[in-house]
């Protein structure tokens, strides 16, 4: 597995040295249950932005709500 660099600002790392060191792991562990809950949180965003069709109705969408167009009420949706 290749690694990366990550900058975390003074005061963080310290804190998460010492969160670290009470939970006896190391700190990259915790960055990665970190990265892995992140990921797992935008698995549905990547998913709908994967789908072209998906993102132009959203975008035409967010047009007619700044327009003021009103939607239709959910028992006028179709199934």
């Amino acid at each position: 597995m290749s690694t990366a660099t990550v900058r975390i600002p003074e005061e963080k790392r310290d804190t998460l040295k010492i969160i670290a060191s009470i939970e006896k792991k190391e700190i990259k562990e915790i960055l990665s249950e970190i990265i892995d809950d992140y990921i797992e949180r935008h698995k549905e965003t990547l998913d709908l932005l994967s789908r072209p069709d998906w993102v132009e109705i959203i975008k035409k969408g967010k047009e007619e709500v700044a327009k003021g167009i009103k939607g239709k009420t959910l028992d006028k949706l179709e199934d």
